[in-house]
């Protein structure tokens, strides 16, 4: 299931990533990646223990926290705090595919790599190139957001980000261990909360709601590790 989440955080923050990125201190980006994806990054990055990295991250996953598409969807255990990284000058990133198990820098702590993120920070106009391919059953789909917006997608996906031929490309990711570890059961989770979102808007009141609600936390009980 991809999922993408507009206006994901709202223009003063996606200010405040401008401001403070715009003096950050980048690094190559290939510190970071195992040996195979190492072969294929090219671009800059964001140490994970950067004090820029760590206040932007948080601030991004306190307004994550708040915005419920993002919960519905990816129903959060853990989450790896946000990196940053940056593409300018023909880099790219090829093909490749996360690792299974992230480590939070500066802690014992493992997270599980259920679900990727990316949050644009970039104007899709200002740059050219960038899209971040994405392989699922379907075959292979571009996305270039909107500055804010944000793309939820499979941590088991084959992805890559194509070169950026003019402009920067600036943007978060970080990885999301879910407590629906499974992702077709997951994906039901998500498409029954918006059935029981969208009737209730529809129908105020109905009956059927308490009812449909009590299956979705039953199934969400059933399925979920905490």
């Amino acid at each position: 299931m991809l999922v993408t989440i507009p206006a994901a955080i709202d223009q003063r923050l996606l200010e405040q990533c401008h401001e403070a990125l715009a003096t950050a201190e980048w690094a190559d980006g290939r510190g970071s990646a195992g040996y195979l994806s190492r072969t294929v990054k090219n671009n800059a990055q964001l140490s994970d223990t950067d004090p820029t990295a760590r206040k932007l991250g948080d601030l991004i996953l306190a307004a994550l926290e708040q915005n419920p598409t993002f919960v519905a969807a990816a129903l959060p255990l853990k989450v790896v705090p946000p990196l940053f990284n940056r593409y300018t000058g023909g880099q790219a990133y090829g093909a490749h595919v996360d690792g299974a198990i992230r480590p939070v820098a500066g802690t014992r702590h493992r997270v599980r790599t259920d679900l990727s993120a990316t949050l644009f920070l970039s104007d899709p106009d200002s740059y050219a190139g960038g899209e971040l391919v994405i392989r699922d059953t379907f075959g292979e789909r571009n996305v270039k957001l909107a500055a804010g917006d944000l793309v939820l997608y499979p941590g088991t996906s084959v992805h890559r980000v194509e070169p950026v031929t003019s402009g920067v490309r600036l943007a978060a990711f970080f990885w999301v261990q879910s407590m629906v570890r499974d992702a077709a059961q997951r994906t039901l989770l998500f498409e029954l909360d918006n059935a029981i979102q969208r009737l209730a808007a529809d129908v105020p009141g109905h009956a059927t709601l308490v009812e449909l609600a009590g299956v979705y936390h039953n199934l969400l009980r059933r399925w979920a590790d905490s």
